[in-house]
């Protein structure tokens, strides 16, 4: 029953939906990194609800910093922030105690904690504690930042509508990130929050995909087999409640290509090594090779709608029917994608800690 993950770059996350908190704790961040309340603010604005295309539970999230930061950058000792839930309303949860709600982790929670989970809100597996995510992660952000090092996510598709694909990777990266709604053409976001507030009008709900680069990133980072690149990213995305899939460049599409067609050439661009095309998304053998990083994560429709449902009662055993109130999203996707920068942030953190060293992202480090 472990709720952290990484090497040299560790994140714990702990607190329930309906709890008093949720927070994160980031260990291992070199010391003298500059910490930006405004931005990690900003960070969770980003993942928080806004209008018709959202849920009506709105937490302000007024986070606290309690330790590993002083006089406004950090110590080398772990960095704990805390978030309050204020907007709660768990009444809303009390019938549903004992009803496995499709799609949601009320059956197996109670199997895997033997019926002493926290119900409320989805508890634990809510993707309320990815606010706190959020805000550690909004800190990596910052420190690859200061190397050169940008990431940025779009929504590649929502409801059979796709955005075009990424051009000039660092202009786009620094567009997308002054954006709620994240598309790199804006004249076809209006037909997607249409599209997802007709599955709202409808009581049901919609998914999507979204597609990340992280610029600037150096070659020769990564440890195969089982850490490679690819390894360690797609591990730590599907800890983000509702992604299904995870793909590198072209991913499943390189399977219908040739060789020829697949395969980047590589040249060189004055003193540097590069690619022509990108279709690897910019890892060789779980490795990375200095091109811009690129994946898409697949994003499942929010599993509670209003629609009436089949379900069973798991304590008495028997078939139920399961109607919904409360307050719920009709998609997450748009909200989620700042918790993939997030996660993506604190991965790469950890991989240059142990490529170059614990130190390298910070002050001291000397090169």
């Amino acid at each position: 029953m472990k709720n952290t993950f990484g090497q040299s770059v560790s994140v714990t996350i702990f607190g329930e939906s309906h709890g008093p908190a949720i927070g994160a704790v980031l260990d291992g961040m070199a010391p003298g990194i500059d910490i930006d309340e405004g931005f990690i603010a900003e960070q969770l604005t980003k993942r928080r609800p806004a209008g018709k295309i959202s849920t009506s539970r709105v937490e302000q999230d007024k986070f606290e910093i309690l330790s590993g930061v002083f006089n406004g950058k950090t110590t080398g000792t772990p960095i704990v922030i805390a978030i309050p839930n204020k907007d709660v309303k768990s009444s809303d949860y009390l019938a549903l105690s004992r009803l496995a709600r499709p799609g949601h982790a009320d059956y197996t929670a109670s199997v895997k904690y033997h019926g002493f989970e926290d119900y409320r809100g989805s508890g634990h597996f809510s993707g309320r504690v990815t606010a706190a995510l959020t805000a550690v992660g909004a800190i990596a952000v910052s420190a690859l930042a200061a190397k050169g090092i940008m990431i940025g996510t779009h929504i590649k598709m929502c409801a059979g509508i796709s955005d075009r694909e990424f051009g000039e990777y660092e202009d786009e990266i620094k567009m997308l990130n002054t954006m709620n709604f994240a598309v790199l053409d804006q004249e076809i976001s209006a037909a997607m929050v249409e599209e997802i507030e007709k599955a709202a009008a409808d009581g049901d709900s919609v998914g999507g995909i979204l597609e990340t680069a992280v610029t600037g990133f150096p070659a020769g980072v990564g440890e195969p087999f089982f850490d490679s690149v690819e390894s360690v990213l797609s591990h730590a995305l599907f800890a983000i409640p509702a992604i299904k899939g995870v793909q590198f460049g072209d991913g499943f599409g390189l399977a219908a290509m040739r060789g020829s067609e697949a395969n980047d050439m590589f040249k060189m661009s004055g003193e540097k090594i590069v690619t022509k095309t990108n279709h690897n998304g910019g890892v060789n053998g779980g490795i990375t090779n200095g091109m811009p990083i690129v994946f898409s994560c697949a994003v499942k429709p929010t599993s509670s709608i209003y629609k009436q449902q089949e379900t069973v009662d798991f304590i008495k055993r028997e078939n139920a029917v399961l109607q919904l109130t409360g307050r719920h999203d009709p998609a997450i996707f748009h909200r989620a994608r700042a918790v993939v920068d997030s996660v993506a942030a604190i991965v790469l953190c950890d991989l240059l800690a142990q490529r170059y060293g614990t130190d390298f992202l910070g002050a001291g480090y000397k090169d």
